[in-house]
């Protein structure tokens, strides 16, 4: 057998030693430059050098392993195809696939696919999970569905756990499902497991600093969106067909928009708390999150039938009137605004102000920080050092609100709220449901977090039903992604809400 040229030997060998240092601006070099290199592994594939790049610095380090074989084949005299298998200090193995080519004196990798070791279950995404954990109705409208519920949730004889292992560590088992859970299961779903959430809910990155990240599955490398992280990512990776989930400042919608799936926040009091750990209870609210829209409904039709208010009018009496913020577009990423638009092209449309969105975010802001330290503030002040940096920053500023601040940021929130529902009266508002695609994986940076908690705010402070679509996809920086249309209604409109979405986009989703 033809040996390998000893430059493509000390080449494969300087990648695998940055692998283990996780030197990424080896690795980057070690990879061919242009857009046609290619990665894959088993989240999916990654086209060009730019998008393997901005992967790789959001995936942090790799276990340690030992090499354990290594095949080389000729394909051509300028390249050579390498696999080679590993075993983990863990235990467990991996396989590497990579085609070398040598192009300028240089041997660098132009595709490479990554099989990883094999685990009983993603512990970034999974708390704990059964086959399944409770079983379900043998009849009702929802059997055969799998539910990933989000770690807030009360579960029979589990701790509530909140993203936080001391939290989980200091909890009671609960003796009772929380109505929520009870109501999928009488309707026949079954409880696949309890899924991460980010820290105590306060976050919409979707990343865990004691846990891991999820992984996004509609975009190889990007942040899954949360707080329901967990959930969103088992239904989008088919894990689940159902999440139950929370909405407190877009906790829904976010991951909706950035993993391509059916997201709505229910009108808020309009399904029961009871048995969900609260952030900021004016805000809080249940919700769930599907692949498709016929799973949302059935869902919605079980859960909610009993409880939408019945001086809504029916799905198809609500407007076809879209009514669209020029604020939230003017805050909106061009490559989505651009989207956003050719979509409302095919649709009755009008434009509105709302003002600006830095007014409704900033009042909304306060009010939510003022509720969420007097719901954990003890907590926090007690376990100053349980929390990951992101969240302990927000719980810091959230200390600080006095109450003439809360009281007028509530003042404001009054208005607000009249001016959102007015809106709402005879048409529906649209709006993206984040300013653009999922950002690579990493920490969410300030004014992306900002920017979208701005959109997000609008159906927080009028209370009302908020339903994310996956309707668009953009072009971002992993490569094209998608970017969910928010639909907004009246309150106690959730079940037109949805009705009415399929409607309208029926013949464009898959």
């Amino acid at each position: 057998m033809t040996e390998p040229p000893a430059e493509l030997r000390a080449a494969f060998e300087a990648y695998e030693t940055a692998i283990l240092d996780d030197d990424v601006a080896v690795l980057d070099d070690s990879f061919a430059p242009g857009p046609t290199t290619l990665r894959g592994d088993t989240d999916g594939l990654l086209v060009g050098h730019d998008a393997i790049s901005a992967f790789r610095r959001g995936r942090g380090g790799v276990g340690p392993r030992t090499l354990d074989r290594v095949e080389t084949r000729k394909l051509a005299e300028d390249c050579w195809l390498i696999v080679a298998t590993s075993r983990y200090a863990g235990g467990g193995t991996g396989l590497q696939t990579q085609v070398w080519q040598l192009a300028d004196g240089r041997w660098r990798i132009t595709a490479a696919h990554v099989t990883g070791r094999t685990q009983s279950f993603d512990r970034s995404t999974w708390r704990t999970v059964g086959d399944p954990l409770y079983q379900g109705a043998f009849e009702g409208p929802l059997v055969g569905m799998r539910v990933a519920v989000k770690d807030l949730f009360a579960i029979s004889g589990y701790r509530i756990g909140a993203g936080n292992p001391t939290w989980l560590r200091e909890a009671h088992r609960e003796r009772h499902h929380a109505p929520v859970v009870l109501d999928l299961l009488r309707g026949g779903a079954s409880i696949r497991g309890l899924a991460r959430t980010d820290e105590l809910a306060y976050s919409i990155a979707g990343d865990n600093a004691h846990y891991g990240t999820p992984v996004n599955g509609a975009v190889v490398g990007a942040l899954p969106g949360g707080s329901s992280s967990g959930p969103a990512t088992a239904v989008a990776t088919g894990q689940a067909d159902v999440g139950l989930a929370s909405d407190t400042a877009g906790s829904i919608r976010v991951p909706a928009s950035y993993q391509g799936l059916w997201g709505l926040r229910t009108t808020h009091g309009l399904v029961p708390r009871q048995g969900m750990l609260p952030l900021a209870p004016s805000f809080d609210t249940v919700g769930w999150l599907t692949r498709d829209g016929a799973t949302l409904e059935a869902v919605a039709s079980w859960c909610l039938e009993t409880a939408v208010d019945e001086s809504v009018p029916d799905a198809h009496a609500l407007p076809d009137l879209l009514r669209v913020p020029r604020e939230a577009l003017a805050g909106s990423e061009p490559a989505t605004r651009a989207a956003f638009e050719a979509w409302c092209a095919r649709r009755e449309v009008e434009l509105v102000d709302v003002g600006p969105l830095d007014g409704w975010y900033e009042a909304f802001r306060v009010v939510q920080a003022a509720e969420a330290w007097r719901t954990h503030g003890q907590w926090i002040t007690e376990h100053p050092d349980a929390v990951g940096p992101g969240v302990r920053a927000r719980f810091e500023v959230a200390a600080t609100v006095t109450a003439d601040q809360e009281a007028q940021g509530r003042e404001r929130l009054a208005r607000y709220a009249e001016v959102v529902r007015s809106l709402v009266a005879d048409a529906v508002l649209a709006l993206p449901s984040a300013p653009g695609p999922a950002p690579a994986r990493g920490p969410m940076a300030d004014d992306v977090r900002a920017g979208t908690l701005r959109m997000t705010a609008l159906a927080g402070i009028g209370g009302l039903p908020a339903l994310s679509v996956p309707a668009l996809r953009v072009e971002g920086p992993l490569g094209l992604a998608p970017v969910g249309v928010c639909l907004v209604g009246p309150r106690g409109s959730d079940l037109s809400l949805v009705r009415h979405a399929r409607r309208l986009t029926s013949g464009e989703l898959a």
